[in-house]
């Protein structure tokens, strides 16, 4: 269950998503599979081997990329998520969410 974003901030991802983009839409997330995970990032792009190679660079693994068209990503979680925020200067994701 996602929580925590507006409409516009959503259409936005979607639209760098679909431009080819890497885009990053943070939100609050809970599921009984991952206790204690109360946010994640999805990381998007439409071009699969723009985003494969961002996840390389990030050493994360790409296989676990969701190929969910027309919007495919990855889900970062836990330290990982904060982590790459704070080197994609994203802020606002890390105060709003309170990752800082």
């Amino acid at each position: 269950m996602a929580f925590g974003i507006n409409r516009e901030e959503l259409t936005r991802w979607k639209k760098a998503v679909s431009a080819g983009e890497i885009a990053f839409l943070t939100h609050y997330w809970l599921d009984p599979r991952f206790p204690g995970m109360t946010t994640v990032t999805k990381v998007g792009c439409s071009d699969l081997t723009r985003l494969t190679h961002w996840c390389e660079e990030n050493g994360l693994p790409a296989k676990y990329i969701h190929n969910r068209s027309p919007f495919p990503h990855f889900d970062l979680l836990g330290p990982k998520q904060a982590e790459i925020l704070r080197k994609e200067g994203l802020w606002e994701q890390l105060e709003r969410f309170k990752m800082l």
